[in-house]
């Protein structure tokens, strides 16, 4: 999302200037254009060289220099979003009263473009009455405020006042402003992850999906603007995006009633999730004690929630579904789609050294049901997501 935005970022006087090379680092590895100006106060806190060396750019901290003149008004105005990163106590009042000192501050009074500030001081400078009421102001202003985290302070001391972390406020300025609008308006429902079918109150029975694949499809869909739900069973990763809405659940009836309900509304649904196939006929209310030499369980089936969505589907929904298979994969693919009435088959192979349960990468075939078969090279988790939500835009836009 970040790719070729141009990003404003400004340092002010702190010790948590150091996360502002984290900031620049993960800007332009995500492919930002990044400038940075410093007050001269944040020069005492992190090297120039070094933030011009990962910039790309050269730092500007004066207005003049010899016969060169910072354009403080262009910088403002080239800018898609302005970040101040830290913003310390003495900055946020400036900013707050209009005083212009500095090349930062005569940058953001000529900015054109949205500002957002990380604040960044002690918990008693944070919590102080003429803090709030700066804080308002700049809200006032429209300014975007990313909220102060609570730890270990510059002071020794414990409490609010950290500035967020580099990667919350990358992510925070991918959400708020440049999701994209291919999929604006446009409701998608994701299933994630494995379920858990309950044998007795401790144990259970489970299957090795990490759910890293179905997040990813939730991420990429919410970053082409999408309104994203994302039904998920026990995992232990999240989403980035707090736009996203999570239901988590533990078995596969758990997952059936709240993807049912949610269905209707829905104009994609993708089933990444790993739905086990049977559960235990009964669940012993007490734990089971280790007492013969075999333990006999019987099972049923679950209910196959891909098929009854096939069924329940109008014209204008787009149902994807998941096949993991160790043989015959391309004819099994083929029959889960045309038998379970999906619009596309997003085939995992086990085969696949680089695919398979809790892997960063994966390799996958996707069949439609004209007959096309799509195949793609190995390649993370995210970029397998992002070729899957192209393909079912690509295919949304051939139904209209």
């Amino acid at each position: 999302m970040l790719n070729s935005k141009k990003i404003l970022l400004g340092i002010t006087g702190s010790i948590a200037a150091y996360k502002s090379v984290f900031i620049v680092r993960l800007l332009v590895i995500a492919g930002a254009e990044v400038r940075v100006v410093m007050t001269p106060a944040a020069k005492e806190f992190v090297s120039s060289l070094t933030l011009t060396t990962l910039s790309r750019n050269k730092v500007l901290y004066e207005i003049a220099d010899e016969d060169t003149w910072s354009n403080h008004v262009m910088l403002g105005r080239w800018a898609d979003v302005m970040l101040i990163a830290p913003l310390s106590c003495n900055s946020l009042a400036k900013m707050a009263n209009g005083i212009c000192d500095n090349l930062l501050l005569a940058t953001y009074l000529s900015a054109t473009c949205p500002v957002v500030v990380a604040p960044a001081m002690d918990e008693d400078m944070w919590r102080h009455p003429a803090t709030t009421r700066n804080i308002k102001t700049l809200e006032g202003f429209g300014h975007s405020v990313i909220s102060v985290g609570k730890g270990e302070l510059a002071s020794g001391l414990y409490g609010e006042g950290r500035m967020a972390e580099p990667e919350n406020i990358v992510t925070y300025l991918s959400e708020k402003y440049f999701r994209s609008n291919d999929l604006r308006g446009k409701k998608v429902l994701i299933t994630a992850g494995p379920t858990y079918e309950a044998i007795d109150p401790v144990r259970f029975i489970g299957n090795y999906s990490s759910g890293k694949m179905g997040v990813a499809i939730a991420e990429a869909f919410y970053e082409r603007g999408a309104d994203v739900h994302m039904v998920c069973g026990p995992v232990s990763i999240d989403v980035c995006y707090k736009g996203i809405e999570i239901t988590r659940i533990t078995s596969a009836n758990e997952m059936n009633g709240f993807v049912e309900a949610l269905f209707p509304s829905t104009d994609i649904t993708v089933m990444a999730a790993a739905v086990a196939d049977y559960t235990p006929k009964l669940v012993a209310k007490e734990k089971i004690k280790k007492k013969e030499d075999e333990l006999h369980l019987e099972l049923i089936k679950t209910k196959d929630i891909l098929k009854s969505l096939g069924a329940l589907k109008n014209d204008n929904q787009f149902l994807v579904g998941f096949a993991l298979e160790t043989e015959n994969e391309h004819e099994n693919a083929k029959k889960k789609l045309l038998f379970k009435n999906a619009d596309l088959i997003v085939l995992n192979s086990l085969r696949d050294a680089s695919a398979g349960f809790g892997k960063d990468t994966n390799k996958v075939t996707m069949f439609d049901k004209a007959g096309h078969v799509f195949e793609f090279e190995a390649k993370s988790k995210k970029l397998v997501a992002i070729d899957i939500v192209d393909l079912i835009i690509k295919k949304l836009n051939e139904k209209e």
